[in-house]
């Protein structure tokens, strides 16, 4: 049985933290995949503009070149609106059948699941894996989900923080990978 992983985020953009997150989930969920899918727009930051979805899908293929496991996903940009899970897990279920899913989301989304979209049947469709912040605690999931913790590699660093140093013109490496780097100040993003 095939075990798929499902990354879904912003990626605004993507860090050194997503890197090694995705490598914690491949090495501890023995997955044959992993599918990284940037939102079109994400439901719980409806103010927030993120960059051109054509800068982060570059952004992601060049952090996760040379990665054979690692699939960038653009799905929900193509989709466009708001991107919901539920939308991404009927069509990943659907695409592979027979497979177990798993869908990383950040520690501080658990509490909220059962407020996302069609829960019910999105409870079922996928174990769903917390992304821990370091030093805090694990956050137990609500029923119907099914999950658990990864473990490996958490590191405190987050998008807001490299686009704040994009702005100021600090240097963003080692938090972003050296060709995502070079792709910002190219392309002028956050400034």
């Amino acid at each position: 049985m095939q075990r798929i992983g499902l990354y879904g985020g912003s990626f605004d953009p993507v860090h050194l933290g997503h890197l090694l997150v995705a490598q914690a989930a491949l090495e501890e969920l023995a997955l044959d995949r992993l599918f990284l899918i940037p939102a079109a727009q994400s439901p719980f930051k409806p103010d927030r503009q993120p960059a051109p979805a054509a800068a982060r899908l570059a952004m992601l293929r060049l952090a996760f070149v040379g990665k054979t496991k690692c699939v960038v996903d653009d799905q929900e940009i193509t989709r466009g609106g708001t991107s919901y899970t539920i939308e991404t897990l009927r069509q990943y279920a659907e695409k592979f059948s027979g497979a177990e899913l798993f869908y990383l989301i950040g520690a501080d989304n658990v509490a909220s699941l059962p407020q996302w979209r069609e829960a019910r049947e999105l409870a079922g469709l996928a174990e769903f894996v917390a992304i821990p912040r370091p030093g805090e605690a694990a956050v137990p999931f609500p029923p119907p989900f099914r999950g658990r913790q990864l473990d490996g590699f958490p590191l405190a660093v987050s998008s807001s923080e490299i686009r704040a140093r994009a702005k100021a013109g600090l240097p963003l490496e080692p938090l972003v990978p050296a060709a995502v780097g070079e792709f910002i100040r190219n392309a002028k993003l956050y400034a």
